[in-house]
């Protein structure tokens, strides 16, 4: 069963890139961050070659409530591919389309965990237990007199070189480096921007995919992400084969002055750039040569 639709993260499943135990929590509704992924992903999956993930996958797919599935189903977006196969199990389009949210319709996966600690407030003096007394009373502790009057402390200064803030990233990543493939892959679609912008730099292409499978995401955090130069290519021909997301201008300039950007991608891109910035590009020592070239003539054919 080819569910028809395209995603990145569906990509890795169809091309069998996905270890066991990754291919086992999305079969149990636990990974897509989208009710389209989901369920193109539960299809797939009733066809994997392992039985307990294909009956992860059936079980799953039966736990979804019929009315939301229906709603679901009456969207104008979903494929006819996905209706027939949900009239096929009994599952007709009906009701008022659920086109406001596109959250997982069965959720099973936990929340990620919090990767900064918070200490509980300490209690307050009055919240204390009284002193107790050996006869079986309460202690009344007597006034301190004579003591000076303590100097305040001064107050710290903030550190210049933001040690602490430092010292908070330094302990998501390790905390994010401790876990394990699947864990980061749901931090990625749920966690904050700020792992997400570790987590796109994920060694292993699944987290870092999806990343970009997040509901989250921004026009401004793609943007910041087609800046980076230390991300995959692959990150950077997902970002530029996104229609929605190429659309924004300062996205689709990124990319071009991007020299890790591949250059059939950044070429194709190049007519959506203004002349002034066609200039500029013709004379950036950072990018291809080729894509140097090419700018250069665009804008003297535009004379």
């Amino acid at each position: 069963m080819d569910p028809g639709l395209r995603t990145p993260l569906l990509d890795f499943f169809r091309r069998g890139e996905v270890d066991r135990d990754i291919r086992l929590q999305a079969a149990q509704g636990a990974l897509a961050p989208r009710a389209h992924e989901q369920l193109a992903l539960l299809m797939l999956l009733l066809d994997d070659r392992d039985p307990e993930i294909a009956r992860a996958a059936e079980a799953t797919i039966a736990a979804i409530p019929t009315a939301s599935l229906a709603a679901f189903l009456a969207r104008s977006d979903v494929s006819t591919d996905m209706r027939e196969f949900f009239a096929a199990r009994g599952v007709s389009a009906a009701g008022t389309p659920s086109e406001e949210s596109d959250a997982p319709l069965v959720d099973l996966a936990p929340d990620p965990p919090p990767l900064v600690d918070v200490a509980p407030d300490p209690p307050l003096l009055e919240e204390l237990p009284p002193f107790a007394d050996p006869s079986g009373g309460e202690l009344e502790l007597p006034d301190i007199v004579g003591l000076p009057d303590l100097a305040p402390l001064p107050e710290l200064e903030p550190s210049e070189d933001g040690a602490a803030e430092d010292g908070k990233k330094e302990s998501v990543t390790q905390r994010l480096a401790s876990m394990t493939v699947a864990q980061r892959m749901s931090v990625a679609m749920k966690g904050s921007r700020e792992e997400r912008s570790i987590l796109i730099r994920d060694p292993n292409k699944l987290v870092s995919t999806s990343v970009l499978s997040s509901p989250k995401m921004t026009d401004s955090e793609v943007e910041a992400i087609a800046k980076m130069q230390n991300v995959s290519d692959e990150i950077l021909r997902i970002i530029g084969n996104t229609r929605a997301w190429v659309k924004n201008y300062n996205v689709a300039h990124a990319l071009v002055r991007n020299a890790k950007t591949p250059v059939a991608l950044s070429m194709n891109l190049l007519n959506r750039l203004s002349d002034k910035d066609l200039r500029a590009l013709s004379t950036n020592r950072n990018v291809p040569e080729l894509l140097r070239i090419t700018a250069r003539k665009k804008v003297v054919i535009d004379k």
